[in-house]
């Protein structure tokens, strides 16, 4: 597990620091990237560590405050990151649909608030389900049969009536997760109908190539997350996709753009160049 974290970590930083250094790759579509890459790097952070210190220590306890600290870090910052890809589909719809006007919409001031409105649209959608959840009653044993805290399993454990935060939390679910969902299905309709009237073999290979990354990375978290929170099938099936929602997909992600982005392959191979110039000094 510590080795998945540094893993995971390392390569969402390196994509980080490679947007930053790298003049080549300072566009709207790999700012986002480097925004979905600290989404994610601080969603693990929020889970992995609390669990590796539990398995240190031999021990499975939370506190309460640290139990819905981390039950609200984690799903706003999930449902921040649902967002953002749709905020990227849209990016790569207007690339593609208005190239010639994309670079006078796509702003920087526009990219930045396109980047905040996902957080503050995940903590938002976060504060009615986590306070009517809040306020359950927890008669005991309190033991959450889960890889960190979440809605469900907490909900499953209060004593007291649970109707009403469990239609919020859904209602708050699908709001995070199914809305999206649409949205970014609905702009990848719109670019696959703008591509297969392209002129040329090479055009509509390009075109694929620079979506592919991205509707791999969206198609990954939207089927995982929505299995979980929007129909959910039982607690060890829950558990499961949970994982790779929260571990395996951020962990993924940093090999996806790297392996499947020419751009990115291109930066990665000047910095080596650059780096083996400098030692030779």
């Amino acid at each position: 597990m510590l080795l998945i974290y540094i893993t995971c970590v390392s390569g969402n930083l390196s994509i980080i620091c490679l947007v930053r250094v790298e003049p080549s790759l300072h566009t709207p579509m790999y700012f986002f990237i480097s925004t979905l890459a600290a989404i994610e790097m601080m969603f693990v952070s929020c889970i992995i560590p609390n669990l590796l210190a539990n398995l240190i220590a031999a021990k499975d306890r939370i506190s309460f405050i640290g139990c819905f600290t981390q039950l609200f870090a984690t799903d706003s910052l999930g449902t921040a990151e649902c967002y953002l890809l749709a905020v990227m589909a849209f990016d790569r719809n207007l690339a593609i649909s208005s190239p010639l006007q994309y670079s006078s919409i796509m702003t920087q001031t526009l990219c930045i608030q396109l980047a905040v409105l996902p957080v503050i649209v995940g903590v938002v959608t976060l504060v009615i389900p986590f306070t009517f959840t809040a306020k359950l009653e927890f008669c005991g044993p309190n033991k959450v049969n889960h890889f960190f805290c979440d809605f469900a399993p907490l909900q499953s454990l209060a004593c007291s009536d649970t109707f009403n935060s469990q239609i919020l939390t859904s209602c708050g679910a699908s709001f995070a997760i199914v809305l999206p969902f649409i949205t970014t299905v609905g702009f990848y309709i719109h670019i696959i109908v703008i591509i297969s009237k392209l002129n040329g073999i090479e055009s509509k290979q390009k075109a694929f190539s620079t979506c592919s990354s991205h509707l791999t990375v969206a198609g990954l978290l939207y089927i995982t997350a929505s299995t979980v929170y929007v129909v959910p099938k039982g607690s060890n099936y829950d558990r499961f996709l949970s994982l790779i929602y929260a571990v395996i997909t951020p962990l993924l992600n940093p090999f996806i753009y790297t392996f499947r982005n020419k751009d990115v392959k291109i930066a990665l191979i000047k910095i080596r160049r650059l780096k083996l110039f400098q030692g030779s000094f």
